[in-house]
């Protein structure tokens, strides 16, 4: 091995979601410096949870399944986060909310973390933040050489007060953010453009997520409130996906929903004001539940890059002359252990 690539280096990542912390534990455990730098207030991504007076909604990714042995692995390191959720069996219903068929084998257990989904990163970047190695509410606005040592790179970026900064001296950037944002990085320095042009093929679809809250049905009585089934995937033409949150462990009493919009809708209606996006999908959801009630607490979010539609097709890229690289879910799809493996398999890449 070059001998260079046993020293410790100085690296950059872009973006605290699953891949983006996978990648930085995994090079802080071969020995090297890394700066995390993530534009919200937290870390998790898309692995998200709102705190609200009623509980908790997992506004993004809803659980997940372990397939490949290195993820396994990792999840032993923490042990109890992740709890196992009823919800094996998910139903598929028509257009009218009536159960027509189940999906998944009952085989392939679903996992969420405890007490929300982004419990799980944020575990694993706990060692980081004690070091003060994370960013956060810091957005990279620029890559450029750096200005005193020319084969290292520096970054600017902008808080959320406006401030601006210079983060520099890295032998490497790595970005852990959805491929738009990463392309349109990457083109503001000429020496990353041709990785620019390797992921410019990816695409993701939106996805605005509705939260409903009903503190006058509580659990477990399940009859005194809607269906029978705690998640459901749904074939109604504005809604893809419906959970009921306080069937997932951990989460509370309080009878709440996060309904998920399909790409289809939420594309077309992408800049729509959220009052507007609140009416129309409660009016689904009421259609397909049959649950009628004036919901004590309503709230949107709307995911820009929810769902890979077109995945790069490979776990991810590096290119070692540059000292650049992307890694993310959109590499190999959409799963939350996509990203795992792609954040992954790019610090081995780089070590």
């Amino acid at each position: 091995m070059n001998q260079s690539r046993l020293q410790s280096q100085n690296i950059a990542i872009i973006g605290a979601g699953m891949a983006g912390v996978a990648c930085a534990r995994t090079l802080v455990q071969a020995g090297h410096k890394v700066t995390l730098l993530e534009k919200s207030s937290g870390v998790g991504g898309r692995m998200a949870t709102r705190s609200t007076a009623f509980g908790t909604f997992d506004t993004g990714a809803q659980y997940f399944t372990v397939r490949d042995p290195r993820f396994a692995r990792a999840l032993a390191t923490v042990p109890g986060v992740c709890k196992t959720w009823s919800a094996n069996t998910i139903r598929v219903l028509d257009a009218h909310g009536q159960v027509a068929a189940t999906d998944f084998p009952a085989a392939e257990t679903h996992w969420v973390p405890t007490p929300g989904m982004n419990a799980l990163v944020s575990r694993w970047a706990q060692p980081l933040l004690d070091q003060h190695s994370v960013e956060l509410e810091t957005r990279v606005t620029q890559l450029s050489r750096d200005a005193v040592h020319p084969h290292q790179w520096q970054l600017h970026t902008e808080g959320q007060d406006g401030a601006q900064h210079v983060f520099s001296g890295f032998d490497a950037v790595l970005l852990a953010i959805p491929a738009e944002q990463a392309r349109l990085l990457l083109e503001t320095s000429p020496q990353a453009d041709g990785l620019a042009r390797q992921i410019d093929r990816v695409d993701a679809a939106p996805c605005w997520t509705l939260m409903l809250a009903f503190p006058q049905a509580m659990q477990p009585d399940l009859s005194a409130l809607g269906p029978q089934w705690n998640a459901a995937r749904s074939t109604h033409h504005r809604i893809a996906w419906l959970a009921r949150e306080s069937s997932k462990p951990g989460r509370g009493s309080v009878e709440r929903w996060t309904v998920q919009a399909s790409a289809a809708w939420s594309q077309e209606h992408l800049q729509d004001d959220a009052a507007r996006v609140q009416a129309k999908l409660l009016k689904a959801f009421t259609e397909v539940t049959g649950i009628r009630a004036e919901p004590a607490h309503i709230d949107t979010q709307r995911w820009l890059y929810a769902k890979t539609t077109a995945p790069l097709g490979k776990s991810h890229v590096w290119d070692a002359g540059a000292g650049l690289g992307v890694c993310g879910d959109w590499c190999l799809g959409d799963r939350v252990e996509n990203a795992f493996v792609s954040g992954l398999e790019l610090a081995l890449a780089v070590v």
